[in-house]
């Protein structure tokens, strides 16, 4: 495991007990998605996609409300579960993950292939973390140091999710 990843997964006594008895946890944790043993970020997206099943319906600025909503609230629910835990950002912290997808599926034609696309375009930003997500990753702190950089790649897979879906024939 590398220093950095030793960092945002330390070894926490008793974290499957702190996580499905706290509220704050069980949502930060992606109601224990988060939890899983190894590539937590994927499974927290995995996660997110049932909740996005029930939102896919929604006029757009419904969406958006709900959307801006998982953001905003999700700054507090990461910062303080990273506070209790002691740790920033910990890998299985993945709140940010659902806000990212959502993102991501802003107005995203309807379907499983395009459910799929933004997943793996989602994925792919989230952990190549290209400029400038990587300068907020490195230099953003707290709650919304751990929001932002998720948000941000979900940004962009939003981007080449419409391309895609707008200007090449599929």
């Amino acid at each position: 495991m590398s220093s950095s990843n030793k960092e945002k997964n330390p070894k926490i006594e008793n974290l499957n007990q702190q996580v499905l008895s706290s509220p704050v946890h069980f949502l930060a944790f992606g109601f224990g998605s988060g939890l899983a043993p190894f590539a937590p970020g994927t499974f927290g997206t995995l996660a997110a996609i049932p909740l996005y099943l029930l939102m896919q319906g929604l006029s757009l600025p419904i969406y958006l409300a709900i959307t801006a909503i998982v953001c905003v609230v999700g700054v507090w629910i990461c910062g303080k579960s990273s506070e209790k835990l002691g740790v920033h950002d910990h890998s299985g912290i993945v709140w940010d993950e659902f806000a990212g997808y959502f993102v991501t599926m802003i107005a995203a034609p309807a379907g499983w292939l395009w459910i799929l696309i933004g997943f793996a375009l989602f994925r792919l930003f989230d952990i190549w973390k290209p400029w400038p997500i990587s300068v907020l990753d490195k230099q953003v702190h707290g709650g919304l140091g751990i929001m932002v950089d998720d948000i941000l790649a979900g940004v962009f897979a939003l981007i080449f999710l419409q391309i895609f879906a707008n200007f090449i024939p599929m």
